[in-house]
């Protein structure tokens, strides 16, 4: 899946446990009537696929749907959702690229106004056989 929006925010790297697993979490504003701030995370190598980016920059981000389920102590089941990036994309670049791309070809030159020469034969008496 993919996302494009505008970059809000860019976590630090996040260290957990004694392996050592890292998280990094970014936010996006979604660019619709009504903007929504989705956040990402981006584990272990891939952390290293934000360094680029800053705050503000227009950005597409391909994504997967991670669920979870959780018991608490009483023993009530409790399920959790996270959005887990794999690909960051500057969507800038590829907007000014494809702009770049877009030119249209160039008119041709008007041929010469001697080119057509107007007609004189409005008067003429020849018999044709349209019926109006």
């Amino acid at each position: 899946m993919d996302l494009q929006g505008r970059i809000k925010l860019i976590t630090a790297v996040q260290t957990f446990g004694n392996n050592g697993f890292q998280k990094r979490e970014i936010v996006i504003t979604t660019e619709e009537q009504y903007p929504q701030h989705v956040v990402f995370e981006f584990t272990q190598d891939k952390c290293a696929l934000l360094d680029n980016y800053r705050i503000g920059q227009l950005v597409k981000i391909s994504f997967n749907v991670r669920g979870r389920e959780w018991i608490n102590p009483q023993g009530e089941a409790k399920y959790f959702n996270s959005l887990q990036g794999w690909r960051i994309e500057n969507m800038e670049v590829a907007q000014n690229q494809n702009m770049g791309m877009q030119t249209p070809p160039p008119i041709p030159p008007a041929p010469p106004a001697d080119a057509f020469e107007p007609t004189n034969n409005y008067g003429n008496n020849d018999f044709d056989d349209l019926p109006f």
